[in-house]
């Protein structure tokens, strides 16, 4: 902030809007742009009033208009720091209005600079064209390494490997300077060292934007998913597409994937299992919740959403059932809403084209029919992938995976009977197949066996046969279109097969 305050300065502008949350860490950089520049630096506040920091002497003043009054009466050029005076401006009083737009005519005119120092605010559109933003930028590597060494000798703690050291500095990234030193102690005090995977943790919670952004903890690895061979074995190829070494190689920052499929079949454990692969903190985003009812809000949310997903960086940002947030938008869909959809549209369509930050996308849709068509460019993907109902070989895994989960042997069952009897049913119908015939058993006071999984099986009526029209639908789009992810035979297209099972 330093720098360009003392050319904003010396080019005569009369009030900058400096938007940080680190008020210390601001006023330390006004403070030296005010000693560059050889001129005084007075500074105000509600609660201290007014305080010359050349000679300390504070003077009483908690009214804003006086405040303005005592600017206009100093003499010669100097910086003037206004604490929290965009708050004071948000119920847009038209006396302070006026008085600050006088107030800063009159700083033209006298070569002093105001500057408003706090958090973004949207000011009165009077004032709009006439006070500059100028952000104070996060702390970079260098502050933040020293900061680190600073915790490291306080706590008498030996200095990590020069790697280890880089990946916690990384990981801190996109942290204030109190957040990191935070996030840093508290890995002392969990660990008894600086771990990177810690500090990230910590940095995904810190930077969480107004409950749009969910942090997922998440264990789930790729062995949890049956079948999707083509989708696994394409993600291990880039597990380590965020290190520095790829960075060297010269591989680009993947940019992510566009998931469609029919419900149930793994999208979701996918997007989890994707973080897991990479080492990185996921974030969820439902897409349907960036939209507000007030003027603006929604261009925020997404503004926010993008801001907060690049400083958590590396991560994976997991838009989920993206179709009820863009559905439709492409087309006439901003024409009731006054342009707000198609403008938050297209943000998040630029966003994904041209993003360097290392954010890995997982969007998973189930209506691909309602996404507009620059939605599935490539270039704002890395590839797009289809899921279709698990075939036999893909239903063993997954009747292997939910018995396990639930505690019973697998060589209590057999997965390939049980896989031909569960025909046209998704991995999740699978699960609550599994599910209710263990309430059954369990209100007889026995185990589950294969005959109550083959009654359940029957009774049930499968997504691929009460949504079949749609499910056509959808491989008739992907056909050509989208990578199918798995690699086996594909599933019977006959709907209602029972088989017997005992």
């Amino acid at each position: 902030m330093k720098d360009p305050l003392i050319r904003y300065a010396r080019a005569g502008y009369a009030g900058l809007f400096c938007c940080t949350t680190e008020e210390v860490r601001a006023e330390a950089e006004v403070k030296a742009a005010a000693e560059a520049l050889v001129r005084p630096l007075h500074a105000w506040s509600l609660t201290t009033g007014f305080v010359d920091t050349t000679s300390g002497i504070v003077r009483t003043c908690p009214d804003p208009l006086d405040a303005l009054e005592a600017v206009e009466a100093i003499e010669g050029d100097c910086l003037v720091l206004l604490r929290d005076f965009a708050a004071l401006l948000e119920d847009r009083d038209p006396v302070l209005v006026r008085k600050l737009r006088d107030t800063l005519r009159h700083a033209k005119a006298s070569g002093k600079l105001l500057l408003l120092l706090g958090v973004w605010k949207p000011l009165p559109p009077e004032l709009e064209r006439e006070l500059t933003r100028l952000d104070l930028a996060l702390p970079g590597p260098n502050m933040l390494g020293e900061l680190l060494d600073q915790l490291l000798t306080n706590a008498g703690v030996t200095p990590p490997p020069p790697e280890i050291r880089e990946a916690v500095i990384r990981a801190a990234t996109g942290l204030t300077t109190m957040e990191a030193e935070n996030a840093f102690a508290l890995s002392l005090i969990e660990s008894g060292t600086i771990q990177p995977s810690l500090v990230a943790r910590e940095k995904a919670h810190a930077l969480k934007s107004g409950g749009l952004l969910e942090v997922i903890e998440t264990t789930a690895s790729l062995d949890a998913i049956g079948g999707l061979e083509n989708l696994k074995a394409w993600l291990v190829q880039r597990g380590e597409a965020f290190t520095e070494r790829a960075r060297t190689y010269g591989l680009p920052v993947p940019k992510g994937m566009l998931v469609l499929g029919v419900p149930g079949t793994g999208k979701s454990l996918t997007a989890k299992a994707t973080a897991s692969v990479f080492g990185v903190p996921l974030l969820k985003l439902d897409a349907g919740r960036l939209f507000g009812g007030l003027v603006g809000q929604s261009e925020a949310n997404v503004r926010s959403v993008i801001q907060t997903a690049e400083a958590i960086s590396p991560c994976v940002l997991w838009i989920d059932e993206i179709e009820k947030g863009f559905g439709g938008t492409g087309g006439s869909g901003g024409s009731t809403d006054g342009g707000t959809s198609a403008r938050v549209f297209g943000t998040m369509l630029n966003w994904l084209q041209d993003k360097t930050a290392p954010v890995f996308v997982v969007a998973t849709a189930n209506d691909v029919s309602k996404l507009p068509p620059e939605m599935l460019r490539k270039g704002r993907w890395d590839e797009l992938w289809f899921v279709d109902l698990p075939d036999t070989r893909e239903r063993t895994a997954i009747w292997d995976l939910v018995i396990a989960k639930y505690g019973r042997e697998v060589t209590a069952y057999d997965p390939v009977v049980l896989a031909r009897a569960s025909e046209l049913h998704t991995g999740a119908e699978i699960e609550a197949a599994f599910i209710e015939a263990l309430h059954r058993a369990f209100a007889e006071d026995r185990e589950p066996g294969e005959l109550d999984l083959g009654e359940v099986l029957n009774e049930s009526v499968p997504l691929a046969v009460s949504m079949s029209e749609s499910i056509e639908r959808l491989r008739h789009w992907a056909k050509g279109r989208a990578r199918h992810a798995s690699a086996g035979e594909k599933p019977s297209r006959r709907p209602g097969r029972k088989i017997d099972v005992g």
